[in-house]
């Protein structure tokens, strides 16, 4: 089962429990840049994946790492796929195999 699945049925699990919803960032703890994640994508789609470069935007952060911390401790929820290549992989395999 994939992070974000397995992450969706803690949440449903809390709710139907009787606790309180509540927001949830599930990121692994890890930065990556743009450029990390689009060499990662082309290695494991072997695709060209083709990207625009431009600057910054106003009022984007130089740097954005989220944090599962709160989803760890309310949910019992800990990402078990922390690699780029992993994370990319498994969405990558998830599509191709759901592909109309």
């Amino acid at each position: 089962m994939t992070d974000l699945a397995r992450a969706h049925l803690l949440g449903l699990r809390h709710l139907e429990a009787g606790q309180p919803s509540g927001v949830f960032n599930l990121g692994n703890g890890n930065g990556f840049s743009v450029h990390e994640v689009l060499a990662a994508a082309r290695r494991v789609t072997g695709r060209t994946i083709t990207a625009r470069e431009a600057p910054r935007r106003a009022g984007d952060p130089a740097t954005l790492v989220g944090s599962s911390a709160k989803a760890r401790r309310v949910l019992g929820w800990a990402p078990q796929f922390e690699g780029l290549e992993t994370i990319i992989e498994t969405a990558w395999k998830w599509h191709r195999d759901h592909a109309r």
